[in-house]
Parts: C-alpha cells; sequence; structure tokens
C-alpha cells in the first residue's frame, strides 16, 4: 500500500461537501483526511444560484458567509476542514463562444482561487496537494493561480457527453488534463481518455463502501416483490433512458414471461412512458432507501445492468455491479473497457441478443466457491485501495 500523510491537501470539484449523498470527492476526501490535513472546497455560489435557491439553507448560510456574517472554514473533524468560498461567479456557460467564456471564466477562477488562498493562509497550509474532482471550468486556472506543490485532475465521469459541459468542454477539458502534473481515473475508458492528453495519467480503481452488503446476514423478504415460486431479475439504480436500454428489458420479459423483472429506483419520464409498464411480469418498486437495497438483493436470483453504450455511459464504472457481487449475486451486464475488469465474475453481454441466454446460464449459476469469488472482488474494490492508487501516482509524478 502507497501512502502520503503529513501533507496539506486541498480539494475542489462538482459536489459539495454538504449534499446528503455520497460522492468519489467524498470518500476519496475522507481517506486523505486519515492522515493528512484536509480543506474540501465547496463550489462557489452564482448568480443563477442565489437566484433560484437562495432559500435552501445552506445556500443561505453560504449568502452569509459571502456577506461577511458567518466563517466560511468550518471543520469537519480532526485535521478536516469546510470552505464556503466568500465571492460569488458569473454564470457564464450561456456564452455561445468559447473564447470568450475563457475571460469571464479566468475572472471566476481568479475569484475562486481568492477565497481558496485566504482559506489556506487561515490554516497555514503548505507546499498544497491540490485535487481537483473533474470540475473542468471552475479549476481551469486553479494550478497558475494558488501554485500547489502538484495539481491533480482526477476523472470520474465523461462530462464532455452531457449538454452542460459539451459546449466548452471539449475544447478546455483537453488543455486542463494536459497541464496537470498527474491525472488519474476510475475507468479504464477514462484513463485512455487522459492518457491522449497527459502521458502522466494512470488508473486508480473505483472505491466502493459495501459495509451495507452482507451476504451472510438473512434479511426480511420485502413484501412488494413477487411471489417466490419464478426466477426473479433484478435492478437496483436509476432508471434513465440515458443510461439503460428499455429494448433490452422488454426482449427480456416477452421471451421469457416466467421471470419475474424488478425494476428498483426512481425512473425518468421515458421510463414512466414506456410500454414496460403493460407487461405482466415487470415490476417497477420504486425509489428506496440505500439500507433497503440489501434485503431486495438477497432475493434477486440474478442481477443484471442493461446499460445502453453511448458517450454518457461508456466509460463509467458501475458502482452497483460490485454490489450486486458483494451479495454473491451472479450478474450479466453489457460489456464495456471498464466492464472486463470484471469478466471472471460477471456475465458479459456484447448486445441485445445475449441477454436472455446469459440469464439462463446464470440462473444455473449456484457454486459456493463462485459466489465466494464474486465476494471477494468486491471486497478488494475498497477506498483505501482505490486512495493507494491515487497516492501512488502523486509520489511517481515528476511533472511540475
Amino acid at each position: 500500500m502507497f501512502l502520503i500523510q503529513n501533507r496539506d491537501i486541498v480539494i475542489v470539484g462538482l459536489q459539495q461537501w454538504y449534499t446528503p449523498i455520497g460522492s468519489n470527492c467524498k470518500n476519496i476526501a475522507l481517506q486523505f483526511a486519515r492522515h493528512n490535513r484536509v480543506l474540501y472546497v465547496n463550489s462557489p455560489l452564482d448568480r443563477r444560484t442565489i437566484l433560484q435557491q437562495r432559500q435552501d439553507k445552506e445556500v443561505a448560510y453560504h449568502l452569509q458567509v459571502v456577506k461577511g456574517q458567518a466563517p466560511g472554514v468550518v471543520p469537519i473533524a480532526d485535521n478536516f476542514w469546510n470552505l464556503y468560498p466568500n465571492r460569488v461567479l458569473e454564470s457564464a456557460n450561456w456564452i455561445p463562444f468559447t473564447p470568450v467564456f475563457s475571460l469571464f471564466n479566468r475572472i471566476n477562477n481568479r475569484r475562486f482561487a481568492k477565497s481558496i488562498q485566504e482559506a489556506i493562509t487561515q490554516l497555514g497550509f503548505k507546499d498544497v496537494l491540490l485535487f481537483n474532482d473533474n470540475d473542468i471550468f471552475r479549476g481551469f486556472y486553479l494550478k497558475e493561480l494558488l501554485q500547489p506543490d502538484r495539481y491533480i485532475y482526477y476523472s470520474r465521469d465523461y462530462l464532455v457527453a452531457m449538454d452542460y459541459w459539451k459546449r466548452h468542454g471539449r475544447a478546455l477539458e483537453p488543455r486542463h488534463i494536459a497541464k496537470a502534473d498527474v491525472a488519474v481515473a476510475n475507468s479504464l475508458y477514462l484513463t485512455d481518455m487522459l492518457l491522449q492528453y497527459n502521458p502522466d495519467s494512470h488508473y486508480v480503481g473505483q472505491g466502493c463502501d459495501l459495509s451495507l452488503f452482507n451476504p451472510d446476514k438473512q434479511y426480511e423478504r420485502p413484501a412488494d416483490l413477487p411471489p417466490a415460486n419464478q426466477p426473479i431479475i433484478g435492478y437496483v439504480g436509476a432508471l434513465t433512458a440515458m443510461r439503460l436500454d428499455t429494448e433490452i428489458l422488454m426482449e427480456i420479459s416477452r421471451q421469457r414471461p416466467d421471470w419475474q423483472i424488478v425494476l428498483v429506483g426512481p425512473e425518468d419520464d421515458v421510463f414512466r412512458a414506456s410500454a414496460l409498464h403493460q407487461q405482466a411480469n415487470v415490476h417497477f418498486l420504486g425509489r428506496k432507501e440505500l439500507s433497503e437495497l440489501p434485503g431486495y438483493l438477497q432475493y434477486f436470483d440474478v442481477c443484471i445492468n442493461p446499460q445502453l453504450l453511448n458517450e454518457i455511459t461508456v466509460g463509467n464504472y458501475p458502482l452497483k455491479i460490485d454490489e450486486y457481487l458483494a451479495m454473491g449475486k451472479p450478474t450479466v451486464a453489457t460489456d464495456t473497457k471498464t466492464m472486463q475488469l470484471f469478466r471472471d465474475h460477471v456475465y458479459l453481454a456484447a448486445g441485445p441478443a445475449d441477454y436472455v441466454p446469459l440469464i439462463e446460464k446464470a440462473l444455473q449459476d449456484k457454486s459456493d466457491d463462485a459466489m465466494g469469488a464474486r465476494i471477494a472482488f468486491a471486497r478488494s474494490h475498497t477506498w483505501e485501495n482505490s486512495v493507494s492508487e491515487i497516492y501512488k501516482a502523486i509520489l511517481g509524478s515528476k511533472r511540475k
């Protein structure tokens, strides 16, 4: 295991610390803070957020910080602080021309950097490691403005496939990656993307908190599951047409009416209007609390991830696969570059036609050895291991 300790680390990114859901960035920050001093920086307010969300209690507190009426540096734990930046940024992403956008973005970066530098000075941080969680725009000039000892760019999503990032991100992200001292990614696809622009790029894996997913515990059978006399083919996660192939689900339903397809998670408009709702063997159970999910997974016979292949999904790391495997479940998923990491433990579908025959194979996969191997593989994907790889990449970096 690689370890960096007794350093000062500043983290910027796309997620506020106070956001209730977890994130890669928050989990990485917690690992960093085990052996280092860490400042986790919330996204600065911009004009649009103030206009639209000023009633939100966290935005209201952030506004107090901007007005000098509340402290911007808030302790989280020993040697771990959260910063509410005290300067407001301009909402500039609507500008159609990247050179003009970049002028406003430089102004925004300067304001952001001043807030961060004030906190660095207040805390007495020295020789900072600056870790950027995929914030293409607000972090674009921070290396030049803050002059950290090392600047690390972390890629965990192919953002430029998404509308908000597409207009300016396609031009700016390659330049941003290129000037990082070291670049790291949580998927093989994204690592290959980073390597196009920065030779000091590394795959660092994905950490998972699987403490809730205990296959040795006996969970009460959820009352909304279909009867247990037919195989249950299950999916857990958001049901979004941008990421999931409804036609795969429809084909499974039509070809095998004796299988019960259970979908646990919130639906987007496309799924709510889908003909899947007219299929007698498809069951939409809605959003569940995270603590409830192991109880559903335990009663699935096979888990699936019928992912679409597009710019948004092709590079992602599907955390749900680790959750499935942590419960020992045979799993069928769409094949991608990142899913090749799972090839010894997951049935990989090259196309929609592969799903039914692979599910049939998975239904026969009841070996205790195979189940144990799935569980052990999932449990190897810890945040400690992933952050060790980040440390290894930083320690090996020679760029400055």
